[in-house]
């Protein structure tokens, strides 16, 4: 039989990745061993801590999302995985303000990085709804009588019917899937723009 003939360098899917990857991310800058100096500040220590506390909160969302929404209720191992899951989202908050309040003051936007900043907020913005679906979601009373006082609100800015807050169903599939995937992706893109354009 005759041997299958080699794929050029342009049929080849491998070489187009590769150098749609370099193209956006130059070589050298995806892992750097080496920073500016200017980089050692605790701004971007928050930045990474703020990845960090996000790992943790997918991780621990994703154990809570296997055992079900009651389990944590009726477990003390249930108990602890929603307590982790809570302060990794406390602290997930706290230093992405700090990181973003930073930045601003930074401007960090100079040099072309718009795009790294707009992410960076918007990332933060819908984190607040994915935190906020989340309190919806715990099964109790407390996030009944958040839901019974956001109601009117959100049905007064006119997207109650698209957003039920008094739909429980509804709300942990926001939390658990969609709005998760939205911050993910906005913060892959986030750190893709960082290493792309380096940092302020």
């Amino acid at each position: 039989p005759s041997a299958r003939p080699a794929a050029t360098p342009s049929s080849s899917w491998t070489v187009r990745l590769r150098e749609r990857l370099a193209r956006t991310v130059p070589p050298g800058q995806v892992l750097p061993d080496r920073q500016p100096a200017y980089v050692r500040s605790w701004i971007y220590v928050f930045g990474v801590a703020t990845l960090a506390a996000f790992l943790v909160v997918l991780a621990s969302g994703g154990i809570l999302a296997i055992e079900g929404a009651a389990w944590w209720h009726t477990s003390s191992v249930g108990h602890f995985v929603n307590s982790l899951h809570l302060w990794s989202v406390e602290i997930f908050f706290a230093c992405m303000v700090i990181h973003l309040w930073g930045k601003l003051a930074m401007a960090a936007w100079r040099g072309k990085r718009g795009l790294t900043w707009a992410t960076g907020v918007i990332a933060f913005v819908s984190s607040i709804g994915t935190a906020f679906t989340g309190y919806l979601s715990q099964s109790n009373f407390d996030s009944q009588w958040i839901s019974t006082q956001a109601k009117d609100g959100l049905n007064a800015v006119g997207i109650g019917a698209f957003f039920n807050v008094l739909d429980p169903g509804q709300m942990l599939l926001w939390h658990v899937v969609l709005l998760p995937l939205a911050v993910g992706v906005l913060v892959v893109l986030h750190v893709i723009l960082v290493r792309r354009h380096g940092v302020v």
